[in-house]
């Protein structure tokens, strides 16, 4: 039988970011595969988080293509990139918290590019007069990214409806973004 790593990493994924300390045992099972196959293919758990971190890092940078950031207002490009963040927030929610892939001298360049990519859209906001400018680009993007990863947890386990998902994390970060305009 030939496995289809792409999908036990989507099956990981889901069960890793519902369950963090998921053993390799009960991912394999999840996958529907044995053990020692999973092992075949990662040799633990860090390679298995790190396989991860990669296709995480890949999906977050197709939102951010389909998000066409550099297109139309500042405003409509999150939106658009919160969208298209949607289906992986667990994913990456898990990723965040994993500090193995944020100790010493091995993390992924990946996120330090897509960390940019980001903070110029709110850049871009800031210098078009979409966003307040008191709050730094990078600082935006943590918050988009906290938000992104809390509203994930909060769909999972049933306490924000996930048709609000969108909503929830546009109205609190804009809201608090948006440049005030004096009357």
């Amino acid at each position: 039988m030939t496995v289809d790593r792409e999908q036990v990493l989507r099956t990981a994924a889901a069960l890793l970011s519902r369950k963090a300390t998921a053993t390799m045992d009960e991912v394999a099972r999840a996958a529907g595969i044995g053990r020692a196959t999973l092992h075949r293919h990662f040799a633990g758990r860090d390679a298995l988080v790190r396989a991860l971190e990669a296709y995480g890092i890949q999906e977050f940078e197709g939102a951010i293509e389909a998000a066409r950031l550099d297109d139309g207002a500042a405003e409509d490009a999150l939106l658009r990139l919160i969208a298209g963040l949607e289906p992986v927030a667990g994913l990456l929610a898990f990723l965040v918290t994993e500090n193995q892939l944020f100790e010493g001298d091995q993390v992924n360049e990946g996120w330090a590019r897509l960390d940019a990519r980001v903070a110029a859209l709110f850049r871009r906001g800031q210098e078009q007069g979409e966003f307040r400018i008191d709050l730094t680009p990078v600082w935006l993007t943590e918050a988009l990214y906290g938000l992104i990863g809390t509203c994930a947890w909060a769909v999972q386990d049933g306490r924000v409806a996930a048709k609000d998902f969108q909503y929830m994390i546009a109205e609190l970060l804009l809201g608090g973004a948006r440049r005030s305009v004096e009357k």
